[in-house]
C-alpha cells in the first residue's frame, strides 16, 4: 500500500470508527441483535412474539450472509487485506449463523425442559454472538475503508508525478499536454477528498480537510497562469518566485490531505493548535465551578497559575497597535477585576479547606459566581474587540483600492507605483493576518479556530504572490499573460475577503449561541397579554442596594440559563418542540438576571413580573410536550420523565399565582421580585435535569425504530427498513433512516450484558 512519503503510515485502526458510513451501516444491526438480547427479560412470550423473533434472527442472518459476500469479493480485488477480511467475513458468518439457531424457537413455546437452546435459555450465547457479530462486521467495515483511502493515496501520487513534470516543462506545447493530463487527476482527487471530508466524524479534520482542499482548488488556476507567465519570461526573477510559491503551496495541501486521512504523525508532530483565549476561560471557568463539590479537586497555585496564563495570551489584544486606547484600558481593567475575584476565591476557598469543610462555604459560591462573571465579561470584551476590528478592516478593504492601484501600476509599467501600493497591500495584509489570529482567540469551536488559522494563512501567502505578480506585469507591462496572472491572484484575495466576512457571520452565532436556522422564540411577554396587572401594580426600578443583594440569585440563574443552552446543543434535532421551548425558558432567564443587574430589555418590576408569567406559560407548554413524548416510553422511562415534569407543573403554576398577586409597598415588591427569581431558577434546575435524559431516550427510541436492510456495496448509503415495536419486538413495517447514534454506548451496553 502507498504511504505518505514523509515516513511510515498506520491505516490500521483497530475497530475505531472514524467515517459516518460505517456507523450509520452499522446502527441497524446493533438495533436488531440489542432487541434479540434485551427481549429476554419479557416474561411472556406468545406464539407472536416468538415468530416475530424467529423472523429477526433470520434476517440477521441472511443480512449478514449478503454482507459477507461483498466483503469478499473486496478481499479477491486486493490482496493485501485477503488473509484480515476472511477472517473478519468467517467469524461474522459464524455470528450470523450462531443467532439464527439461537432465534430459531419455533411456534410451540419452549419450555425449560425441553433441552433446547434458545434465545431465552442461552442468553450468555446470544451475547458472546452479537459481540462477535458486531465487532467482525465492524472490522470488515473498516478494513473496506482502507481501500478508499488507498484510492486517494493512489490519487495524490499521480497528481505530485504530474505537478513534478509541470514544474520542469520548457514548451508551451508540453505544458498544455501535461497540464490537461494534471486537471483530470485533480478532478479525481477532489471528488475522492469531498466524499473522505463529507463521511469523516471529527470535525477538526472535516474543517483540516475543507482548508487544504481550499488551497488545492484556488491554487490550481494560479499554477496555470504563473507557469505560464514564467515560460513567457523565463528570465524574470519575480515571475520565477511567484511561480515557486504556488508549487510550494499545492505540495504542503496535498500532504494535509494525506495527514488527514491516514493519521501519520511523521515529519514531526502534526500541528498543534494555538491555545486560544475562548477555550483557556472555558477550561478556567469549569474548574473554578468544580470547587463546589470537592475543595481539593484543583489547588488554589493552579487556578491562579490558569488565570495569569489566561491574561498573558490577552496581549494578543493589548499589545497589537491596531487596538485603540479604550479598548486596551477595558481589557486590562476587567484582566485587573479577574484578578481581584480570584484572589477573593482563594481567600475564601484557603479559609474553608483550614476548618477541613468538604463542600463551598456561602462565601466561597459567591466568590465562585463572581469569578466566573469577571471572566465571562472579560471574554465578551475580547470578541467585541476582534469582530469588531474584522468588521471595520471588512468594510475599508472592501473597496479594493491597493489591487487596484497595483494593476494600474503594473499595466503602465510604473515600478514605483508598484512599490508604493505593494508597501500599502502589506500593511493590509499585517492587519489582517493579526485580525484572524485575534479571531482564532475568540472563535469558540476547534472547526473555526482552524478556519481561522488557514484565512491567517492564505493572507500571508497571497500577499507577497500579488506583489510579484505586479513586479511581473510592470517589468513586462504589455503582457497579457502577466495581466491574467495578477488578475487571478487578486481574485484569490477577494475571495478570501468573502470567506472572511463569512468567517465571522460564524462566530458571532456561536458567541450568541447559534447554530443553523433556528426558530426564534419569545423571550419577552406579548404584546396584549397579561394586562391584567396594569391595574394592580406599579411600576418600579430597584435601586443599588437590592440590586447588590439580588446579584447571587441573578448569577445563578444565568449559569442555568448558560447550562440549558449548552445542553440544547447536544440534540440532532434542533426542530423539537421539547428544544424549541427549553431555548426560550433560556432565553427570558438570561433576560431576568439582566435585570437584577440593571440592564436589558426588562426595566421595571412590572416588567419582570410580566416575564415571569410568560416563562410560566412557556414551561406549562414545555410540560405539554414532555408528556406527548412520555407516551412512547416503557413504564420506568416514563415514571422518570413524569416526576420531574410534575415538579416543573407545580412550579410553573407558583410562578404563575405569585406574578398575578398584586403587591403594596417597597418591601412587598421587592420579596415578589426575589420569590419570582428563586422559582425561575428552581423551574430551570428542572428543565436542565431532563434535557439530559429526554436526549437519551429520544436517540435510543429513533436507533430501535431501525432495522437491517439486506445491505449492498458497502459505500452505499441506504434507506432502513425500520421495525416497528409490536409486543416488545421488532416486525416488518417500514418508515424512514434513521438518526446516528453512538456505536460505543451500545458496545459497552453488550459488556454489561454479559456481565449480568
Amino acid at each position: 500500500m502507498a504511504s505518505s512519503p514523509c515516513g511510515n503510515s498506520n491505516f490500521d485502526s483497530g475497530l475505531e470508527i472514524k467515517t459516518r458510513s460505517v456507523e450509520q451501516t452499522l446502527i441497524p444491526l446493533v438495533s436488531q441483535i440489542t432487541t434479540l438480547i434485551n427481549h429476554k427479560d419479557k416474561p411472556k412470550k406468545s406464539e407472536r412474539t416468538l415468530a416475530a423473533i424467529h423472523r429477526v434472527g433470520q434476517a440477521v442472518s441472511v443480512a449478514v450472509g449478503r454482507f459477507v459476500a461483498v466483503g469478499e469479493a473486496i478481499a479477491s480485488e486486493n490482496q493485501e487485506l485477503k488473509d484480515e477480511m476472511g477472517q473478519a467475513c468467517f467469524d461474522a458468518r459464524r455470528a450470523g449463523d450462531a443467532i439464527a439457531q439461537l432465534t430459531d424457537a419455533g411456534l410451540p413455546v419452549p419450555s425449560q425442559s425441553d433441552g433446547r437452546v434458545t434465545v431465552f435459555s442461552d442468553r450468555t450465547g446470544m451475547v458472546k454472538a452479537a459481540r462477535l457479530l458486531l465487532s467482525s462486521v465492524t472490522k470488515v467495515l473498516v478494513l473496506a475503508d482502507r481501500i478508499v483511502i488507498k484510492q486517494i493515496i493512489t490519487s495524490r501520487n499521480k497528481v505530485l508525478v504530474t505537478l513534478d513534470h509541470l514544474e520542469r516543462v520548457s514548451t508551451f506545447q508540453e505544458f498544455v499536454q501535461i497540464f490537461s493530463q494534471f486537471g483530470n487527476e485533480m478532478v479525481e482527487f477532489a471528488h475522492l477528498t469531498g466524499d473522505r471530508q463529507n463521511d469523516l466524524k471529527d470535525e477538526k479534520k472535516k474543517a483540516r480537510m475543507a482548508a487544504a482542499r481550499a488551497v488545492l482548488e484556488k491554487c490550481t488556476m494560479m499554477l496555470l497562469t504563473a507557469s505560464k507567465t514564467c515560460l513567457r519570461h523565463p528570465d524574470c526573477e519575480s515571475a520565477r518566485i511567484n511561480k515557486d510559491a504556488v508549487f510550494h503551496r499545492m505540495r504542503c495541501a496535498l500532504e494535509q490531505v494525506i495527514e488527514i486521512v491516514t493519521e501519520a504523525r511523521s515529519c514531526g508532530e502534526n500541528k498543534i493548535l494555538p491555545a486560544s483565549i475562548y477555550n483557556g476561560i472555558k477550561d478556567f471557568k469549569s474548574n473554578v465551578e468544580c470547587l463546589r463539590e470537592n475543595l481539593y479537586s484543583h489547588t488554589p497555585q493552579s487556578i491562579s497559575s490558569q488565570l495569569e496564563s489566561l491574561v498573558e495570551r490577552t496581549e494578543d489584544f493589548t499589545d497589537s497597535a491596531y487596538t485603540s486606547h479604550e479598548q486596551r484600558q477595558a481589557i486590562l481593567g476587567l484582566c485587573q477585576l479577574a484578578r481581584q475575584d480570584t484572589q477573593q476565591l482563594v481567600h475564601a476557598w484557603v479559609q474553608a479547606q483550614s476548618v477541613h469543610n468538604k463542600e463551598a462555604t456561602e462565601d466561597m459560591e459567591v466568590a465562585i459566581l463572581k469569578a466566573c462573571q469577571s471572566i465571562s465579561d472579560l471574554k465578551r470584551e475580547l470578541h467585541k474587540v476582534a469582530v469588531g476590528r474584522a468588521s471595520d478592516l471588512l468594510k475599508v478593504h472592501g473597496e479594493q483600492l491597493p489591487l487596484r492601484a497595483l494593476k494600474a501600476g503594473g499595466a503602465e509599467g510604473n515600478l514605483e507605483a508598484v512599490a508604493e501600493y505593494s508597501h500599502k497591500l502589506t500593511e493590509q495584509k499585517e492587519q489582517l493576518v493579526e485580525t484572524c489570529r485575534l479571531l482564532c482567540h475568540v472563535s469558540g469551536t476547534e472547526p473555526l479556530e482552524i478556519t481561522c488559522i488557514h484565512a491567517e494563512e492564505t493572507f500571508h501567502v497571497i500577499g507577497p504572490q500579488i506583489i510579484s505578480a505586479a513586479q511581473t506585469l510592470a517589468l513586462h507591462p504589455s503582457s497579457k499573460i502577466a495581466k491574467e496572472n495578477l488578475e487571478v491572484f487578486c481574485e484569490a484575495w477577494e475571495s478570501q475577503l468573502c470567506d472572511m466576512a463569512l468567517l465571522l457571520r460564524e462566530i458571532n452565532d456561536v458567541f450568541e449561541g447559534r447554530r443553523g436556522d433556528k426558530k426564534p422564540y419569545l423571550s419577552l411577554p406579548r404584546p396584549g397579554k397579561h394586562s391584567a396587572n396594569l391595574k394592580t401594580a406599579k411600576a418600579v426600578k430597584l435601586d443599588a442596594e437590592e440590586q447588590t443583594s439580588m446579584a447571587k440569585l441573578g448569577l445563578e440563574l444565568r449559569l442555568l440559563s448558560s447550562d440549558v443552552d449548552t445542553e440544547v446543543e447536544k440534540w440532532e434535532e434542533q426542530e423539537n418542540e421539547i428544544v424549541r421551548q427549553s431555548q426560550s425558558l433560556a432565553s427570558m432567564a438570561y433576560n431576568m438576571y439582566l435585570f437584577t443587574r440593571g440592564e436589558g430589555l426588562l426595566k421595571t418590576t412590572l416588567d419582570l413580573f410580566h416575564q415571569a408569567e410568560v416563562l410560566s406559560e412557556e414551561g406549562l407548554q414545555l410540560c405539554s410536550s414532555l408528556h406527548t413524548f412520555s407516551s412512547q416510553l416503557v413504564d420506568e422511562e416514563k415514571s422518570v420523565v413524569m416526576t420531574e415534569m410534575e415538579k416543573l407543573v407545580a412550579l410553573c403554576q407558583q410562578l404563575q399565582m405569585g406574578a398575578k398577586m398584586p403587591v403594596q409597598g417597597k418591601t412587598a415588591t421587592f420579596q415578589k421580585v426575589e420569590s419570582s427569581i428563586q422559582i425561575s431558577k428552581n423551574a430551570m434546575n428542572v428543565v436542565l435535569s431532563l434535557l439530559p435524559v429526554c436526549n437519551k431516550l429520544n436517540r435510543k427510541y429513533k436507533s430501535e425504530r431501525t432495522s437491517l436492510s439486506s445491505p449492498q456495496d458497502w459505500r452505499e448509503k441506504q434507506d432502513a427498513s425500520t421495525p416497528l415495536k409490536e409486543e416488545g419486538v421488532l416486525n416488518t413495517k417500514n418508515s424512514n433512516g434513521f438518526d446516528v447514534s453512538s456505536l460505543e454506548q451500545h458496545m459497552v451496553g453488550l459488556n454489561l450484558l454479559e456481565s449480568k
